[in-house]
């Protein structure tokens, strides 16, 4: 027996639920549907296809709950496959942009359905790491396709083939009535910060796998002297920075000639000099005194 009739309707969130359930259940989708459990607004089943060929999960149909938080829609849902599908782990919360680990990212004005179009259309990408992501083989992707439409969820004890096999059927119903129904695009905000989430998790394993490199190249390195030639080494180019390698150990490099002094007489010249000084002043004397007394 269904329970929804006894909530709050005046309450913003228990309204706002009760509407996108509303719109899901008259304006269906063949490729997806939702809709919350009997006793618990605040629950919703999901089940949709795979990614059209030639994606890996071309013919699967893939189950899993969504649960909102009591703010919403101010804060996003959180997500999880019960279904094995080789791109998300089983029962275990996804990270996508729309999803409760990216709060920054989530606009109120998305909703389920926004949601389920984005889930479906991000599967075809690689996990890159992403929480309750994981990478699996093409075949093994393939083989979990054509499995997954039996498989039953116990809460809503139906198979997933089932499920599907009902919303195309209303789906039909409708377009013989009101005409074809156009699907949903994701919006562009949406696009743009799963590319952008992507990206950031490229550049990290790309710093990741490099940083040893850059390490290694970041310090620079000393050339050493062959030990069985000391006369090649060189000083390094900086010596304000490391020591050169002429003065770290004996060389016998040629050393630049010192700086040009001024000459500087012998000590036998200058005694040679003063002798001579001595005989001139000597001889001067002489030559005073004779032509005093001449």
């Amino acid at each position: 027996m269904s329970t929804r009739g006894q909530f709050n309707t005046k309450n913003p969130t228990i309204k706002r639920i009760l509407k996108e359930a509303s719109e899901l259940s008259v304006s269906p989708s063949p490729d997806y549907h939702a809709e919350p459990q009997d006793d618990n607004l605040f629950e919703w089943h999901f089940t949709i296809r795979g990614p059209p060929a030639p994606s890996a999960y071309a013919g699967g149909i893939y189950h899993g709950r969504i649960i909102l938080p009591p703010q919403y829609p101010l804060r996003p849902p959180a997500f999880r496959f019960l279904t094995p599908t080789g791109r998300f782990e089983v029962n275990r919360e996804i990270c996508l942009s729309i999803s409760g680990h990216h709060e920054e990212t989530w606009q109120p004005a998305w909703g389920v359905r926004t949601a389920l179009v984005a889930i479906r259309s991000f599967m075809d990408t690689d996990a890159k790491g992403q929480l309750g992501g994981i990478e699996c083989s093409k075949e093994a992707r393939e083989k979990m396709a054509k499995e997954s439409d039996v498989w039953k969820c116990p809460a809503c004890a139906k198979s997933n083939a089932d499920i599907m096999r009902e919303r195309e059927e209303f789906v039909r119903e409708i377009e013989q009535r009101d005409g074809k129904h156009k699907e949903d695009d994701i919006p562009e905000e949406l696009r743009l910060a799963y590319r952008d989430e992507l990206g950031e998790k490229e550049d990290a394993a790309v710093l990741d796998k490099g940083k040893g490199k850059a390490v290694d190249t970041a310090t620079p390195s000393i050339p050493s002297a062959p030990e069985s030639n000391p006369a090649s080494a060189q000083p390094v180019s900086d010596p304000g920075t490391f020591t050169s390698l002429a003065t770290s150990r004996p060389t016998h490099t040629t050393q630049a000639p010192a700086p040009q002094q001024l000459a500087q007489p012998s000590p036998d010249r200058s005694i040679a000099l003063i002798d001579t000084f001595i005989y001139g002043i000597v001889a001067a004397l002489l030559f005073m005194v004779l032509k005093r007394f001449a």
